[in-house]
């Protein structure tokens, strides 16, 4: 029953406390540990600045559209032929920061590649970046991985952890089909995956295998991106239609096993 006050011979309902505010997910030693990661990340993009030649670099940012991707492609032409080895290493310590702390962005970051690089180092590139980048992650969550996940995605981890379970003999087939099909996002399967007890090699060889097709398509439309006019471009039908039939195909066995059991 409600606490009542009594104001100038009324009675009124007492008001209700305000609801407490939400826990932070993590411990004081897993935020440390993922502020180190960061803080490591971050001190590498920092040397590698430093190692270029003074000059306005005010285009530097993080993509986040078609717009600032051209941009950073124009600057970058220059110094890719000059500065080959400071422009590669800035690039994958950037796309694997951004795949580590599942930044948005790095289909921007595959975009680049082909436009810097072509299709044969491009893909290389891209594949190469993304698998270190998931590892990363895989091996960050497994310090704060299920708390935050717990909080922020609870259906969705639940959903995979069933699927992971009921799948457990086919697992790598399971993998595959979902690195190539949109089922789940690769980012909450790159955090979710050691959460929900996938093995490390079967994660590692899903990965390098199933990122090759869309890593493919990705780069080289980055050839023409002077054409693109969104990212909804690069999938069209046929290319997520061909994606869709490549991850059916790599689940059919693991269909037909458990069918004949």
């Amino acid at each position: 029953m409600e606490n009542q006050v009594q104001t100038n011979g009324a009675v009124v309902p007492e008001p209700a406390p305000a609801p407490a505010p939400a826990k932070f997910p993590l411990s004081y030693w897993e935020a440390a540990v993922a502020s180190t990661v960061a803080v490591g990340f971050l001190s590498s993009i920092l040397c590698v600045y430093l190692t270029m030649p003074d000059s306005d670099y005010s285009f530097l940012k993080f993509p986040h559209t078609l717009e600032d991707l051209k941009l950073l492609r124009d600057n970058l032409e220059t110094y890719t032929s000059d500065y080959t080895a400071q422009v590669l290493v800035g690039y994958c310590v950037v796309y694997i920061f951004m795949q580590t702390f599942m930044i948005p962005g790095t289909v921007f970051m595959s975009l680049l590649a082909g436009a810097l690089f072509g299709v044969f180092k491009g893909v290389a590139l891209v594949v190469f970046n993304a698998t270190a980048g998931a590892s990363s992650c895989f091996f960050l969550s497994k310090v704060v991985g299920r708390p935050l996940l717990s909080t922020l995605w609870p259906d969705k981890l639940l959903f995979f952890q069933n699927q992971v379970a009921k799948r457990r003999k086919g697992l790598l087939n399971y993998m595959l089909f979902l690195r190539l099909t949109p089922t789940l996002p690769n980012t909450f399967i790159n955090f979710a995956s050691p959460v929900v007890n996938v093995p490390y090699h079967i994660f590692f060889i899903a990965t390098v295998i199933g990122l090759i097709p869309a890593a493919y398509v990705t780069v080289r439309a980055g050839l023409a991106l002077g054409e693109l006019k969104s990212v909804g471009d690069l999938y069209d039908f046929n290319s997520v239609a061909t994606l869709c039939l490549i991850g059916v195909v790599s689940i059919t066995p693991t269909l037909i096993s458990k069918k004949e059991s």
